[in-house]
């Protein structure tokens, strides 16, 4: 795959998830043991569901997403400006529905792509099965039903930084830190997300790093194909 051909048709994002209930005891008795079952084999013995409930957010089957953050590189002449724009909100069921209404007016052909940073074992089927959750019908670039490997539109960075390696890990913050893209420090982290959301009631934060995640994810794509990165003054929210 040539991607500095490709490299304006590909739409980055990086998405933002809670436990879909803020206290474990909203769960029916039902899900409580369910997810019992689903973390058994993650828990020490001396943690029990409840206490392992603030995680939820990582199980779309327990979780939520509360926003998801998109970026494409637009460049038509020698200019090239990154465009970045968020869905969130606590309407779910909306954020997905703007989601699919951008993939399907604006990146449905088959030169698009999807990338995330580890999009294919988390973004990607998180955002698949929430959908079904909700009824809303898989746009193309989502549903893999019957599809094969080379027909799946999507990259994923960190797959990419594996070169096959399938043991290794590196997250995207020290992706940037090692390639020199700057990443500016934020006051949250992944872990605290649950907690901003439902203690501080502050989304614009989370909106804010997830659009972060976005900017460096599309700027790690430019230095894997050994490109200029692009300017602060060239990132344009809208």
């Amino acid at each position: 795959m040539n991607l500095k051909k490709n490299i304006n048709d590909i739409l980055f994002l990086d998405i933002e998830t809670v436990p879909e209930k803020e206290f474990w005891e909203e769960l029916t008795e039902e899900t409580k043991g369910l997810f019992e079952k689903k973390t058994a084999y993650q828990r020490k013995d001396d943690i029990t569901a409840k206490d392992y409930y603030e995680r939820a957010g990582i199980w779309a089957e327990f979780g939520k997403i509360i926003c998801i953050s998109v970026a494409y590189i637009d460049q038509h002449t020698s200019d090239r400006n990154l465009r970045v724009t968020s869905f969130y909100g606590n309407n779910e069921r909306q954020i997905l529905r703007d989601f699919k209404a951008l993939l399907e007016n604006h990146f449905s052909q088959s030169k698009h792509l999807l990338c995330a940073h580890n999009g294919k074992e988390f973004d990607f089927p998180y955002i698949a099965r929430r959908m079904i959750i909700h009824q809303i019908e898989l746009p193309s670039k989502l549903n893999l039903f019957g599809k094969k490997p080379w027909e799946v539109r999507h990259l994923d960075t960190m797959e990419l930084w594996k070169f096959g390696d399938y043991k290794h890990y590196t997250s995207l913050q020290l992706l940037a830190s090692i390639l020199g893209i700057p990443s500016p420090k934020d006051d949250i982290d992944g872990s605290d997300v649950a907690r901003v959301y439902y203690k501080e009631k502050n989304l614009s934060k989370i909106v804010n790093y997830c659009e972060k995640d976005t900017i460096t994810l599309a700027q790690l794509l430019l230095r894997f194909n050994n490109e200029n990165l692009i300017q602060e003054k060239d990132i344009i929210r809208v």
